[in-house]
């Protein structure tokens, strides 16, 4: 098989199931929606397998064509970089680049992100700020902030991420001497773990429903850190409530058991926050790109 003909196929496979649309693929780039169609159709028999599934309710994406499109991702975006990189050859990323963000994306998201970045701009020089709390990016010298939260009114650009889900977690051995809660309500029962923006009455919502419930709760112990929490829940101390991009890896590890699953915490929108009005450098631009791919690469994991 020559799979250098495959690459147009995958690009314009990547625009469809982003779009969810095959007519608004066509008119983001610029072609006929049977031209599409027809480009889609060659890809998959060409691979061998669907990768888009057609029905009333318009398109999805199926198991093979998720794995796929993490990877025509990160293709689409070395193109785009690739034309970034023409456009200002001259302006080389060099010196320091100083990032903050919470620790819940610390090691699986923003290292690997940090760690790629370096070898595509061997010249820039990291720094990086991990730390639960708002960091301004002019008072603290930083180019950028990874933000999770509720965005404020300020002069900053932000460029989308993802969203976190704070989940309720214990560790085995816990829910094994204290049982684990059969509902949110029966949390005050148990041994709280408090991060210092959690307070009583906590806010909670039942899975697939919008409404806001509440829930008194005595904390067991009080913690300013999410790096704090996790260890102490590690150490079978409580319960915690924390954003699921974190516990994931450890559920899976059997190190945490997640438990009232049928309730979750707030979801909190991901943002990378910069100052420029303008153009953005490139090397924020492709740390963005990078940011996002590791996130939605660990969304899927979970």
């Amino acid at each position: 098989m020559n799979r250098i003909k495959l690459l147009p196929a995958l690009l314009v496979f990547s625009e469809v199931a982003n779009k969810g649309s095959f007519t608004e693929a066509a008119k983001e780039l610029g072609l006929s929606k049977s031209t599409v169609s027809q480009q889609i159709s060659r890809l998959e028999d060409d691979l061998g397998f669907q990768l888009l599934t057609r029905n009333t309710r318009g398109l999805s994406v199926t198991a093979v064509g998720k794995k796929l499109l993490r990877r025509c991702t990160l293709l689409q975006d070395q193109v785009d970089l690739a034309y970034q990189e023409l456009l200002s050859a001259e302006q080389e990323p060099s010196g320091p680049f100083a990032v903050t963000l919470p620790y819940s994306l610390e090691r699986d998201v923003v290292i690997p992100a940090m760690s790629q970045l370096c070898r595509e701009f061997p010249a820039l020089e990291p720094r990086l700020l991990v730390t639960d709390e708002k960091m301004d990016l002019v008072k603290n010298e930083l180019d950028v902030a990874i933000f999770a939260g509720q965005l404020q009114d300020s002069n900053y650009r932000a460029l989308p991420i993802g969203t976190v889900k704070d989940i309720f977690c214990c560790s085995p051995k816990y829910r094994q001497t204290f049982g684990a809660p059969e509902s949110v309500e029966d949390l005050h029962r148990h041994r709280w773990i408090e991060i210092a923006w959690q307070k009583s009455p906590l806010i909670y919502f039942k899975e697939g429903k919008a409404q806001k419930n509440q829930i008194e709760l005595r904390p067991f112990a009080k913690v300013n850190t999410q790096l704090s929490a996790i260890e102490m829940a590690l150490e079978d101390m409580g319960i915690i409530l924390f954003s699921d991009v974190v516990p994931r890896p450890l559920i899976q590890a059997g190190k945490l058991c997640q438990i009232a699953s049928d309730n979750h915490g707030p979801t909190w929108p991901i943002h990378l926050i910069h100052p420029f009005q303008g153009e953005k450098p490139i090397h924020i631009s492709r740390f963005h790109q990078l940011v996002s791919h590791y996130f939605s690469t660990q969304q899927v994991k979970g």
